[in-house]
């Protein structure tokens, strides 16, 4: 199973965040944190995907943003979210617009 976690900005489009999963190539369950509910919920349903939204406060990431680290305690929250929902990942983050995506598979 592919994990798409995803990080993205307040009002992002269901349809930026379905770009970014296809540049990515695609997933079976999205990942986010609850802050991005709402985006995250409505892309979700827009691709009949299954959401997991996952606490990623103290998780270890490959990248790092100083702000984002200030802001939700992780160096990324697209590759926090893929881990905490039990992925492992397959690479770096990319991003896509507003739009920050990490690809994991579950072991």
């Amino acid at each position: 199973m592919r994990i798409a976690g995803i990080g993205c900005r307040p009002g992002t489009p269901p349809a930026a965040i379905a770009t970014a999963l296809t540049r990515a190539g695609g997933a079976d369950l999205l990942a986010g944190i609850a802050a991005r509910a709402p985006e995250l919920r409505a892309a979700a349903q827009a691709l009949a995907l299954p959401l997991r939204l996952v606490d990623v406060a103290g998780i270890e990431t490959p990248t790092q943003s100083p702000r984002i680290l200030n802001l939700f305690a992780t160096g990324s929250v697209a590759e926090a979210a893929a881990i905490a929902a039990g992925g492992r990942l397959l690479g770096p983050r990319t991003a896509c617009g507003p739009v920050t995506i990490a690809i994991a598979e579950v072991p």
